[in-house]
């Protein structure tokens, strides 16, 4: 297990694990992060860029989400009168 921050990266035992955290340490085991550390932040603007594209793929999602169902009523419609 390592804890990596920056240019630093040391290797670490399950005990020492919370305390690089709380100091910022990006904590890894086989290579895979297992815990963030603490007191990270996105910059703003960042954050609204992502908070737009967020509405957008969910205005999207609600726009196909209605065109689905008014394909199935159109489809439920024509078995009906084709029977």
């Amino acid at each position: 297990m390592t804890a990596e921050k920056g240019n630093k990266v040391y290797t670490i035992s399950e005990a020492e694990k919370d305390t690089y955290q709380s100091q910022g340490y990006d904590i890894f085991e086989d290579g895979k992060v297992i815990a963030y550390g603490k007191g990270k932040t996105v910059p703003y603007e960042d954050y609204m860029k992502l908070q737009e594209e967020n509405e957008r793929l969910k205005e999207m999602i609600a726009s196909s989400e209605e065109d689905a169902s008014s394909e199935e009523k159109t489809t439920a419609r024509k078995t009906v009168k084709s029977k």
